[in-house]
């Protein structure tokens, strides 16, 4: 049996989230899964070893690439095209697109799933695939996500990286897809400062390589830390993906680094700053943390400069020991 799955939402972020419903199909059939994403999910650098992805296919519809092809009319063509190359005997469509409707249908797939036409206005990032499963699959259970790593994969790993497992291992995700969601290299400095005081730890930060992200991780490399933290900026997220897995907490913001952590079943405390609190909190892995002053967080809340390092440092020895 050939199944696919479409989740065309935008970034790493949203795509691990789908995960959980994904796997709960592929579980449901006995079969792994075909997923069709967008280029930017770079579900190609992190889900090529999670046994319940078959093959992952791209939508190539970008904006700000070369990568056009099912772009428009004809793009629905090409698509159609492509899909029917895979005989797919099923097809679970994660939106109400019409678009993704008739391409289905024209393909040849004769069973389709889909949430409900022209609904896009009220549909939840997690309260929504969750009924779209129950009810068409009557699927109650859903777990969290996951992200596979073989053991080889990860032993490799501590041997080019010389990570000393009798040393407490911290990925800092510091970057964030936006200014806002950035909190300032002091109060990373801050927990450092203090963690470092009673344990012996290294750090591994991980960031974007915008202009803004490099002077967050420029100013935490060029303090008096500089030993024990290594820069991981200039690695491809398939490489970063094991060092994550041989660490054992994660203290990040609002970023791809939160969801892959968590997925790959690390402790993560999230700095949830101008977001939601559910995408920081979906993962049983997950320990949001608010700005002072706050009870909740959305857009709006322009947060980064009142994260409390006290409750990070807190939260961290908690979870560590």
């Amino acid at each position: 049996m050939k199944i696919l799955a479409v989740q065309n939402r935008m970034g790493i972020g949203d795509t691990v989230i789908f995960l959980p419903f994904i796997k709960a199909i592929s579980e449901k059939y006995n079969s792994p899964i075909s997923l069709l994403v967008k280029e930017n999910s770079k579900a190609n650098e992190f889900l090529y070893e999670t046994n319940y992805i078959d093959e992952i296919l791209i939508l190539e519809r970008s904006k700000n690439s070369n990568k056009k092809r099912h772009n428009g009319f004809f793009g629905s063509i090409n698509l159609i095209k492509d899909l029917k190359k895979s005989n797919f005997d099923k097809i679970f469509i994660f939106n109400s697109s019409l678009r993704f409707n008739l391409v289905a249908k024209l393909s040849g797939i004769s069973e389709i799933y889909q949430y409900p036409l022209f609904s896009k206005s009220n549909q939840h990032i997690i309260d929504t695939p969750k009924k779209f499963v129950r009810d068409k699959l009557n699927i109650n259970e859903i777990g969290d996500p996951e992200i596979h790593i073989n053991d080889n994969t990860i032993l490799q790993s501590v041997k080019k990286h010389k990570i000393d497992k009798n040393e407490i291992n911290i990925l800092l995700g510091i970057g964030g897809s936006g200014p806002t969601k950035r909190v300032p290299p002091k109060i990373f400095i801050n927990f450092i400062d203090k963690i470092t005081k009673i344990k012996k730890c290294r750090f591994f930060l991980a960031t974007g390589n915008n202009s803004d992200e490099k002077i967050i991780l420029n100013k935490i490399i060029e303090s008096k830390f500089k030993n024990i933290c290594l820069p991981l900026d200039d690695l491809p997220i398939k490489e970063i993906l094991p060092i994550i897995k041989n660490c054992k907490l994660s203290i990040c913001n609002d970023s791809s680094f939160s969801h892959l952590s968590a997925a790959l079943g690390i402790k993560t405390i999230t700095l949830m700053v101008d977001t939601p609190v559910i995408y920081g909190n979906y993962n049983s892995k997950m320990f949001p943390i608010i700005p002072d002053g706050e009870v909740t967080v959305s857009h709006f809340t322009s947060g980064k400069d009142k994260i409390n390092p006290q409750k990070i440092f807190d939260k961290a020895l908690e979870i560590l020991n």
